[in-house]
């Protein structure tokens, strides 16, 4: 594998230093272009994509809280994965049934597809890879989401059987996320270093936060790769990526959110380009609901009235992406609920004085965690100041905001990753007690339309209910969601076919162009 030398590095983080700087002073908007560069990908190419740096006990298990994202998808395919509009589509499984009250679920897989050791694929491969998942020690944070799995059959080589303890006609969808990468049965104790999976690439080598080289399977069942080879680079400091980007040692930035100043240095400098993922962000402000200050309903509803996430977009992200209205679900979504709530800063300075509270003043957390937090967060308090709500915006260490700082302090910015179903994006973060609902708002009557939402076997009346539950979060939750962000990749003008949805790079026709 080639090397980027140290010292390549250092001039490049200086003179790309100086370059970020220039741009934060009035530079021209940014203008992007709709979707990344398509067209012909040459032959017997090498990608080079540099990743942020992981801890040493990063692992190639899909399962795991501490995986390495980006092999995943090169490395693995899913029973169903889910298309741009959330809806549930095959991957490893041609198709699947239900019986009447959906709580018995039947896949059949595709024949002949095999791991990359050359075993073939059966249902039994497919039920060890969800008893690895729900198993209490391997703590995987797709566990939750499949507790009401009760039985996993084999029920013959090519049909898999789920038994569930509660009806839930979304149950599919809940195999699409990346902890449900398929791996061969009994082989837990040594997929984190062998990664073999039925992927378009096959591991070549990989450390741990460190590099790593893949490449293409000749033999993927969804025919061959475009590139030969992909080699991953882990290089933990942002300006680090973006100028080894800037100085053609590497061609794409994954897991790199680039902020506009820097994507304006990225897209004026030769050879390299930004392509915009829409909506791929999920910025959320969580007002925490066991808090003082955030316990009253009244107060929830006047810092909702208070701003105008039009104003936050505008602003903080100068328009690379949607106004959110304090709806988590992104608007490509099928189950998206068209309905923008009120903005009205008098009315919100009334609530708050009907509740004695007509000076209130907290602090708002932040971080360089991501690139968009202070730049939220800053605009956002900006616009509650016309209701009398006065917000101390307070910057804190990125490497342990999210353990000291998230679900602790009463309100604070956060992000995830749009592609999660709808079902599971409901349920997992908004539903009493989850572990990943991070305002911990508490609604007896939301837990309960869920639960309705999943024993309904009527495509329509289902819907109907995931959007009531929409409304419930608007109205009522603890969770402010001012807008959704476009994902800003950094990558070299070499580079054709570059697409991303969810969690997943399209590596099938991700290439470098002729030439």
């Amino acid at each position: 594998m080639p090397t980027i030398d140290r010292r390549q590095f250092l001039g490049g983080l200086l003179g790309g230093a100086t370059a970020l700087g220039l741009a934060a002073c009035g530079a021209p908007a940014l203008t992007l272009p709709e979707r990344a560069a398509t067209g012909t990908a040459r032959a017997g190419a090498t990608m080079r994509i540099a990743r942020p740096a992981a801890s040493a006990a990063e692992t190639l298990d899909p399962a795991s809280s501490l995986s390495a994202y980006e092999y995943l998808g090169a490395l693995y395919n899913r029973v169903v994965k889910l298309d741009r509009e959330g809806e549930t589509v095959p991957d490893l499984a041609t198709e699947w049934s239900s019986n009447a009250d959906a709580t018995t679920w039947d896949f059949a897989l595709r024949p002949g597809v095999r791991f990359h050791d050359g075993r073939e694929l059966t249902a039994r491969d497919v039920r060890y890879t969800f008893q690895h998942i729900l198993d209490p020690e391997t703590a995987s944070p797709q566990a939750g989401p499949l507790e009401l799995v009760e039985e996993i059959e084999a029920v013959d080589t090519t049909t898999v059987r789920f038994r569930l303890g509660t009806p839930n006609a979304e149950f599919p969808s809940l195999l699409t996320a990346y902890q449900c990468y398929v791996i061969p049965e009994d082989s837990a104790g040594e997929i984190g270093r062998t990664g073999i999976g039925t992927g378009p690439f096959v591991l070549e080598s990989y450390t741990p936060a460190g590099a790593g080289v893949v490449r293409a399977n000749e033999d993927y069942f969804d025919g061959r790769a475009t590139l030969d080879r992909i080699e991953f680079y882990s290089i933990q400091d942002t300006s680090a990526r973006v100028n080894a980007l800037l100085a053609r040692q590497v061609d794409l930035l994954s897991q790199t959110n680039l902020d506009n100043p820097t994507a304006r240095v990225v897209a004026n400098s030769p050879g390299t380009t930004v392509a915009r993922v829409e909506n791929a962000q999920w910025y959320t402000i969580p007002m925490l609901y066991t808090s003082e200050e955030f316990a009253d309903p009244v107060m929830r509803q006047a810092m909702k009235l208070a701003y105008d996430p039009r104003a936050v977009l505008s602003t903080a992200l100068q328009g690379t992406g949607t106004p959110g209205w304090d709806n988590p679900v992104p608007p490509q979504l099928k189950a998206w609920l068209d309905e923008e709530r009120e903005h009205d800063p008098e009315k919100a300075k009334a609530l708050l004085k009907s509740i004695g509270r007509e000076d209130f003043s907290t602090r708002i957390y932040t971080s360089a965690y991501e690139p968009n937090f202070t730049a939220i967060a800053t605009a956002f308090a900006s616009q509650v100041k016309e209701a009398g709500i006065r917000l101390q915006i307070t910057n804190t260490a990125a490497d342990s905001y999210y353990t000291q700082i998230w679900m602790a302090e009463p309100l604070m910015v956060s992000y995830w990753f749009t592609g999660r179903p709808i079902d599971q994006l409901l349920n997992q973060i908004f539903r009493s007690g989850s572990s990943y609902n991070e305002s911990a708002w508490s609604n007896e009557e939301f837990d309960k339309l869920l639960d309705a939402a999943r024993a309904d076997t009527n495509d329509d009346s289902r819907l109907q209910k995931y959007q009531d539950a929409q409304r419930l979060i608007i109205e009522d939750s603890a969770d402010l969601t001012p807008v959704f962000g476009d994902r800003l990749v950094g990558l070299s003008e070499e580079v054709v076919n570059y697409d991303e949805y969810g969690f997943e790079f399209d590596y099938l026709a991700l290439g470098l162009k002729e030439g």
